[in-house]
């Protein structure tokens, strides 16, 4: 079990960092609220951790203690929890709309090696990470 949450961690963090962090597919994906979201939280929960257990150290009574531990841990498990997110949206099978767009996309990149039989979504944060280098905006108009 433990193997299968890390290695979904693993492709969260992959995922993380192929998606295209680009304005136009803010629209359409939710994807670059859940980036900034857990790059946030990477910036903001280790102070909040700190001064939960300082405030309770200095302030709180002893019987609050457990309370605060697992305020603590909850606070520490969500940026994994964005990250497993990540993870098994990479997974996920594209709808048929999203599938056909995505062939539209190779065709315009001339990649018919890239065509994949049941692309997934890091199979499309692949193509589009490529297409913006390679393409100009007008491919994600239809």
């Amino acid at each position: 079990m433990m193997m299968i949450f890390g290695s979904k961690l693993r492709m969260g963090h992959h995922y993380l960092q192929t998606w295209p962090r680009e304005k136009l597919l803010a629209a359409r994906f939710p994807e670059n609220r859940v980036i900034r979201a857990l790059e946030l939280s990477w910036k903001v929960v280790p102070g909040l951790v700190c001064v939960s257990l300082l405030l309770q150290l200095q302030l709180g009574h002893t019987g609050l203690w457990p309370s605060v531990i697992s305020g603590v841990l909850l606070m520490l498990s969500l940026p994994l929890q964005g990250y497993y997110w990540l993870g098994v949206r990479a997974e996920t099978r594209l709808p048929p709309t999203l599938r056909r767009w995505y062939v539209e996309i190779n065709q315009k990149l001339g990649a018919e090696a890239r065509r994949v039989p049941q692309p997934c979504y890091q199979d499309l944060a692949d193509t589009l990470s490529q297409a913006f280098r390679r393409l100009d905006a007008s491919f994600l108009m239809p």
